[in-house]
């Protein structure tokens, strides 16, 4: 369980101390000065020093420290009792649920102030209204895996933390509950809510992150058929053997893709879809041309006004996190396109803020050349975006290629089916 903690020295003991058996703290210290760092290692927690002021800088350090499978928030200061940690759980153990929140339910009538509490009921109706989700609090107790967390890619590290994961996670696709706690008094005075001047900035924080949609998913790619798809792979593979990797590829690309926060998830086809498609996809055919039209028309499938993000398949060990962390809405203002360049020389993404500068600035940029990627890059350069630059993949042409990308992804349908190729026993 993670702990976000500023100054918490006088409630860490009793909430360290009804942590339950077998539960790990992680006391995520936010530049304290009243010792609570070292008074919560000498409790027992394991501390994460954050140099960076904010809630969710604390709770993303937090997170990322975390290796349980299933992780879990909570305010420090007294206010909610881990003993209750349980009840927020069990849905997600149960597999009922993939991230929960506890609806706070106040013990006294000065457990809440009012300022704090108008502002979380209205942005909870904010929220069901955008979402359709049937939330009535935003409270800080909540428990989801770890890894569907990640695949988030959850940007903001002030107040707009917890807005932040769950539009996230509503349009990733989790179900998402919430279950009734008791809330106390905190004890000591809320950096946030304690005042009118820390509501507000909370409220300005979590407007933003309201106010920009997520981003529509493309994926191009053509059916996986024998001969037509991963010729380079041969004469190391069969033609069969190629086809079957590349449908293990693109498989594990859209299933991956799948745990993203989307507003849409396109995949542009040449050919047919088939059993390797996972639900919540729509799928259109790819137009007539060369590459580079084609993948300029994929961009008009993206509605205007919501950002446009492609990708290939022919990089399956991409992960949700490395395309959902530049596509977060804290992070994205000031972005108008994103590119990620392949190794040799291509690109194994690209996106734009508009959607239709992918359709002006692709048709002409030669393809499958060492200066394919370049080319494209000076075209945005010359049309003055701002270009957020993503890490270089390899794309999977060849056998070598095959293999380097097999080693990093050793758990996936890709890795599976490279081993086949080669005789190796799963």
């Amino acid at each position: 369980m993670v702990l976000p903690c500023l100054d918490e020295a006088e409630a860490l003991p009793w909430v360290l101390s009804r942590i339950p058996d077998g539960w790990r703290a992680i006391v995520v210290d936010n530049g304290s000065s009243d010792g609570s760092a070292e008074l919560a290692e000498s409790l027992g927690a394991l501390v994460v020093r954050e140099p960076r002021r904010g809630f969710g800088a604390a709770c993303h350090a937090g997170l990322t420290a975390a290796t349980a499978e299933i992780v879990c928030f909570l305010d420090c200061d007294g206010s909610l009792d881990p003993v209750q940690l349980p009840r927020v759980v069990e849905p997600v153990l149960a597999g009922r649920a993939d991230l929960v929140l506890a609806r706070r339910r106040p013990t006294t009538l000065g457990a809440w102030p009012l300022h704090a509490r108008l502002a979380n009921l209205e942005l909870a109706r904010r929220l069901r209204s955008k979402t359709g989700v049937p939330l009535h609090d935003l409270g800080p107790m909540r428990a989801a895996p770890r890894d569907r967390l990640l695949a988030l890619g959850l940007g903001d590290r002030r107040s707009g933390y917890p807005l932040e994961m769950v539009l996230s996670a509503a349009a990733a696709g989790l179900r998402i509950a919430e279950t009734e706690v008791d809330y106390r008094p905190r004890t000591g005075r809320s950096k946030v809510t304690g005042t009118l001047r820390g509501v507000r900035q909370a409220v300005a924080d979590m407007r933003a992150v309201l106010a920009a949609p997520p981003a529509t998913l493309l994926v191009i790619a053509k059916e996986p058929v024998p001969g037509r798809v991963k010729t380079r792979l041969t004469p190391a593979c069969s033609p069969e053997q190629a086809a079957a990797l590349a449908e293990a590829a693109l498989a594990d690309t859209l299933t991956t893709l799948s745990t993203v926060p989307a507003s849409g998830r396109i995949l542009v086809l040449d050919g047919r879809p088939g059993p390797w498609l996972p639900a919540g996809w729509e799928v259109v055919p790819q137009v007539d041309g060369g590459l580079d039209e084609r993948i300029a028309a994929a961009f008009g499938h993206a509605p205007p006004g919501v950002p446009a993000f492609l990708v290939g398949m022919d990089t399956p060990q991409l992960t949700g996190e490395l395309v959902a962390a530049p596509l977060s809405a804290s992070v994205r203002p000031g972005t108008d396109a994103w590119f990620g360049p392949a190794e040799d020389g291509g690109f194994w993404a690209v996106g734009f803020a508009r959607p239709e500068l992918g359709r002006r600035l692709l048709p002409g940029v030669p393809m499958s050349t060492e200066h394919t990627g370049q080319v494209l890059l000076d075209r945005m350069e010359r049309a003055g975006l701002r270009v957020h630059h993503l890490p270089e993949l390899t794309d999977v042409d060849t056998a070598p290629d095959a293999a380097r990308v097999a080693s990093l992804i050793p758990g996936s349908r890709f890795a599976a089916c490279w081993n086949a190729s080669l005789g190796v026993a799963p």
